[in-house]
């Protein structure tokens, strides 16, 4: 009797065996696999920024040059810069997702990549709210969609209350030095005229017809300036900027009123540029100030 218990449970334990298992393999099947994460090719250092952004910093396999924030990006290999890319280097590594600068990468690559069937799409910020639109876009595409919502949503927010705490300061007129060799300002249609809105800076260059005019030191002498916005970037050699001591004729000059925003920062369409927006936005306020006090 014994003996036939033991087998007649044997029995019944082989059976429950092979029932579980056919369930959880039953269960298997019914839940499909989650899809793997694409590898991206992003071919910008703003678009680098975003990805890392929205948490798909690790999904990038290569971009290109000056790529180096966060500090992570500085270990992602480049494959190029704005003149050239190295096609035969991308097909290697066989990205899912190419994400490149409309504006800023060389056209007839980005062409023949998409004629080798490499999905491309192309980023092209203009505005502030146009970087919250493709931090959107961008995770949705990498699988991070609601970190993006999250993110672009903090960013407008923050955008807002800029525009709020600047919107009626009394504006003060400012020369805006995009480059020194030769002397470049910046105008309507340009990255920086949106900062010197945003801050009350009135730029007597804004209504020149290229958004990047090239100018010379007379027509500078032209207008009163009370401020001088001199960005400098660590890639900058030297950090060299237009020599202003020359000219001690222009008010911002005699009365050191020159200020050297990070350019990197300024310059680089990304959620990072909210820090530096507010930041020159503060420095043009202490400017404005000490005029104010001396009225």
């Amino acid at each position: 009797m014994k003996l036939f218990n033991l087998l007649a449970l044997k029995l019944l334990l082989a059976a429950w065996l092979v029932t579980s298992t056919s369930f959880a393999a039953t269960q298997q099947q019914a839940q499909p696999e989650k899809a793997a994460l694409p590898k991206v090719i992003a071919l910008a250092p703003h678009i680098v920024e975003m990805l890392y952004d929205v948490g798909a910093g690790g999904q990038i396999i290569a971009t290109t040059d000056f790529a180096d924030y966060p500090e992570q990006a500085k270990k992602i290999p480049s494959i190029g810069n704005y003149i050239r890319l190295q096609l035969e280097k991308v097909i290697a590594l066989k990205p899912d997702l190419i994400i490149a600068w409309q504006s800023g990468n060389p056209s007839d690559d980005l062409a023949r990549l998409s004629q080798l069937g490499f999905k491309v799409v192309y980023s092209e910020p203009k505005t502030f709210s146009d970087i919250a639109k493709e931090l959107r876009r961008f995770a949705e595409l990498t699988g991070h969609s609601e970190q993006g919502k999250k993110v672009a949503a903090q960013f407008l927010k923050q955008l807002a209350g800029i525009k709020a705490r600047y919107r009626d300061k009394q504006p003060l007129t400012a020369f805006y030095e995009l480059w020194s060799r030769p002397l470049t300002t910046v105008a309507k249609g340009s990255w920086p005229q949106q900062h010197l809105n945003i801050c009350r800076a009135e730029n007597p260059f804004e209504q020149v017809s290229s958004p990047y005019p090239q100018v010379n030191i007379e027509q500078v002498l032209k207008t009163p300036l009370q401020l001088i916005i001199q960005p400098l970037s660590e890639n900058q050699k030297d950090k060299e900027g237009f020599n202003w001591q020359d000219w001690p004729t222009i008010q911002a000059v005699s009365e050191n009123n020159i200020i050297t925003p990070d350019a990197d920062a300024l310059h680089r369409m990304t959620r990072r540029s909210l820090l530096a927006l507010d930041k020159l936005c503060a420095d043009i306020d202490q400017v404005r100030q000490s005029y104010l006090s001396g009225i």
